[in-house]
C-alpha cells in the first residue's frame, strides 16, 4: 500500500531561527524554508534525502538519536565540530574516549545535541 510512497522523516524544535542557524552554519547543511508562515524547515541531506524540522513550542527532546550522519572520518569530524563549539555527550556504560567517541563494539560513533536538545550522531561509514 505505501511501498511507492516518498516517505520522509521529521522532528520538532522550539525555535526555528535557532535551528536554522545551527543546521546551516554550525553543521554546514543546506536548509530551506517553505515560506515565512509555514513553521517548517527542510534539511537537504546527501543522497537526495530531506528531513523536515517543525516548530513545537512545548518541545521535549527525545531520549534517543533522531538523526545520524555517516562520515568517513569520525575522529576528524568530531575535532572539526568541537572547533565549531559543539560538546559531545558522555554516556554511562558506553566505552568512550575524552572526546566522546565510542570505541567499543560496533562502528565509531559520537553523539551531540542540537540547541533544542535533540540527540544527533556522527557514525563511521561502512
Amino acid at each position: 500500500m505505501l511501498a511507492d510512497s516518498e516517505a520522509f522523516s521529521g522532528f520538532a524544535v522550539p525555535d526555528l531561527a535557532e535551528a536554522r542557524r545551527f543546521y546551516a552554519d554550525t553543521l554546514g547543511l543546506r536548509v530551506s524554508e517553505l515560506d515565512d508562515q509555514s513553521g517548517l524547515l527542510t534539511l537537504h541531506l546527501g543522497g537526495g534525502r530531506d528531513v523536515v524540522v517543525y516548530l513545537k513550542p512545548d518541545h521535549v527532546p527525545a531520549t534517543y538519536t533522531i538523526l545520524n550522519f555517516p562520515v568517513d572520518d569520525v575522529e576528524g569530524t568530531v575535532d572539526d565540530l568541537i572547533q565549531r563549539g559543539l560538546r559531545f555527550e558522555q554516556y554511562d556504560g558506553i566505552e568512550q574516549d575524552d572526546k566522546g567517541i565510542n570505541r567499543g563494539e560496533g562502528p565509531l560513533i559520537a553523539w551531540f545535541r542540537d540547541p533544542a536538545g535533540n540527540i544527533l550522531s556522527v557514525i563511521e561509514r561502512r
